[in-house]
């Protein structure tokens, strides 16, 4: 894991999270880790852990708040440190090991990422990464080995006013990563949602442009239970099951709130050109709205 992007000033939040499908049952997972530098008091550490089972609702339980220590990301017992995720929210508890997979993918520019010039910026050091070890929740246990996903992350004055995501594993280290938002700054919030998009087929990204001056070029309808972005010959149609959709409360920095309603077991068809990519449940996305 990359060092904190924080750097002690007020009204900041940092995001690590990791999303993953287990290719034998198609149980999706979420673990969320949020680092919290209020407007006013002491800085935070807390998250969720989240299932989604093919078979029933999605299950989750919250940890912290717990003071903020330098160093790797913990919040009593849970960790992400490089490799490795522990950890207890409630009666969920789970212990992986991660294989990192495919060189970072900067879905926001990367001088926004190392210089902090947007309100927010978000990044995947290793977008097709697989995960191995125990999860747990009441009395089902999920032994996973080879399971694909990514760990992402996010920094920045807070959440945005509307927006969408989406982390599709197209396979033989194809990906597609997407955020459409309408950013909470005063100048940012008359915009139409900004959709900052990430490609990798082949080994080769799209757009070859600054993601900032590409985005642009794409439409993005941004409702729920479906989603979409079109442009620059390609389209996203994006699907979240309502029965297994869940929906969480966010605090801002400055005490505003969200809401953000996310599915690990989403759906999606990609089409660019001539080409077409669909997945059923594997999809990772969400939407939120303040």
């Amino acid at each position: 894991m990359e060092p904190t992007q924080w750097r002690g000033r007020p009204g900041r939040l940092e995001v690590w999270y990791t999303t993953l499908t287990d290719p034998a049952s198609g149980t999706g997972v979420w673990l969320h880790h949020e680092l919290v530098a209020p407007v006013s008091g002491d800085p935070y550490t807390h998250g969720w852990a989240a299932v989604f089972p093919p078979d029933g609702p999605p299950v989750h339980s919250r940890f912290g708040p717990h003071p903020y220590t330098d160093g790797l990301f913990t919040a009593g017992d849970v960790l992400m440190a490089p490799h490795r995720l522990t950890g207890r929210a409630g009666d969920v508890t789970w212990n992986l090991r991660c294989s990192p997979g495919g060189e970072p993918l900067y879905t926001f520019p990367k001088w926004a990422w190392r210089h902090h010039l947007l309100p927010a910026a978000h990044m995947v050091p290793a977008p097709t990464s697989t995960f191995s070890g125990t999860l747990t929740w009441g009395s089902s246990v999920l032994d996973l080995a080879a399971a694909p996903g990514a760990s992402a992350r996010i920094y920045g004055h807070g959440n945005a006013r509307r927006w969408a995501w989406l982390h599709a594993d197209l396979g033989g280290g194809d990906v597609l990563e997407v955020v459409a938002a309408v950013s909470q700054r005063p100048l940012f919030r008359l915009l139409p949602p900004l959709t900052f998009l990430r490609l990798r087929v082949g080994g080769r990204e799209y757009p070859r442009r600054d993601p900032l001056l590409a985005s642009f070029g794409y439409k993005a309808d941004l409702t729920f239970p479906t989603w979409s972005v079109a442009g620059r010959g390609l389209r996203v149609d994006v699907t979240l099951p309502e029965h297994q959709t869940l929906a969480l409360n966010y605090t801002n920095p400055d005490g505003t709130t969200a809401v953000c309603r996310n599915s690990e077991r989403a759906s999606c068809v990609l089409t660019v050109g001539d080409r077409r990519w669909q997945l059923d449940g594997t999809a990772h996305a969400e939407v939120g709205i303040s």
